[in-house]
């Protein structure tokens, strides 16, 4: 079993999207390798070359649907009611039709229509992740969660403590941008959701047809 987490963003700023690829073994992930930047081509080149021998699981940061008539999905307001209760920010989980994230939005939307076409010769399985929400339900230091996108020491402890989740072999040079932490946590987060024997500190039911994939962290 092959997983993928994906830092998503949006069409014209793919430098900030990563992509970090694990392999399961037994009861742990192994780190297999990390790319940055990506486009939409080399997103999809990767994920098929994996398909093409191994069932895959993918982590999308990014939402995956969007509210009929605009604003929040019941998903966002369960979730922000979520992380609030964490200690966390309910501002960071924003509508997709958001200013700030209607391009990331119609990238992660566009991205899915790309990977169901693979579903159809292919094991894939696709689900939408909160990588900040799945880092601050598990850590014990929300503190940590809070500051790690500006503070490379909050990073190196938050690599270090990824081990401890069973994810081995990331190179430490992953704390230095929070994006590829980000990456990691959306491999976390789909593990936990695809895997039977565990399952996501948090999860939102697909609603189809409107928001077809699970959302979870």
């Amino acid at each position: 079993m092959q997983y993928i987490g994906i830092d998503l963003s949006g069409p014209s700023n793919t430098k900030d999207t990563v992509l970090v690829h694990f392999t399961k073994e037994k009861d742990k992930l192994f780190y297999i390798k990390h790319e940055t930047p990506m486009n939409d081509h080399a997103l999809m080149t990767y994920i098929e070359s994996l398909a093409n021998t191994d069932s895959v699981t993918i982590g999308v940061d990014a939402p995956l649907s969007y509210e009929d008539g605009g604003g929040d999905r019941e998903s966002d307001r369960s979730l922000r009611a979520f992380v609030t209760k964490l200690g966390m920010k309910g501002a960071s989980i924003m509508p997709p039709t958001m200013m700030r994230m209607v391009y990331l939005s119609l990238r992660g939307i566009r991205l899915t229509r790309e990977i169901e076409r693979l579903a159809t010769k292919y094991e894939v399985h696709i689900v939408e992740v909160h990588p900040g929400a799945a880092l601050g339900a598990r850590m014990e230091r929300i503190d940590d969660v809070l500051h790690y996108k500006q503070d490379r020491p909050t990073r190196k402890r938050i690599w270090s403590w990824f081990e401890t989740q069973q994810f081995i072999g990331i190179p430490e040079e992953m704390a230095e941008e929070s994006h590829t932490i980000d990456a990691c946590a959306a491999a976390l987060a789909a593990w936990h959701w695809q895997d039977p024997v565990l399952e996501p500190a948090w999860l939102y039911k697909a609603c189809i047809p409107l928001h077809p994939y699970d959302f979870c962290c």
